[in-house]
């Protein structure tokens, strides 16, 4: 049975602004460890995979249908990829305790200017 579904899109500019104003200890109340190293491997084209795992972040929020609020915690949620590529979603915390039972599918995009992604959350 399918619990939530969300989806966002997102400039990869708005993103790229946010990275390069804010100090390091404001990324990683966005970003964790696995995420940032994955992003920093791509150069010039970092940003997007940026855009892309923020997008992911806020489809899921969507999802589970709080949003950004309710004491929601960017950093308690990290997409990673598994040997073939494929994107996966990792939670922490209080996430992890609320939502760790579920099966949960996404799909990321982005090209230079937008990144997209889509949450399914099953149970």
């Amino acid at each position: 049975m399918i619990v939530g579904i969300g989806v966002d899109i997102i400039e990869v500019e708005r993103i790229k602004k946010i990275i390069i104003n804010y100090s390091d200890a404001a990324i990683n109340k966005i970003f964790t460890k696995t995420e940032k190293n994955y992003c920093e491997q791509f150069n010039e084209r970092k940003y997007e995979h940026y855009a892309a795992r923020f997008a992911t972040k806020e489809a899921f929020s969507k999802a589970i249908g709080t949003g950004f609020n309710n004491n929601f915690k960017l950093n308690e949620i990290g997409i990673f990829n598994i040997e073939t590529g494929k994107p996966q979603i990792e939670l922490f915390g209080n996430l992890l305790e609320k939502y760790g039972k579920y099966k949960i599918h996404i799909s990321i995009a982005h090209l230079k200017e937008y990144a997209v992604a889509n949450v399914v959350i099953e149970e």
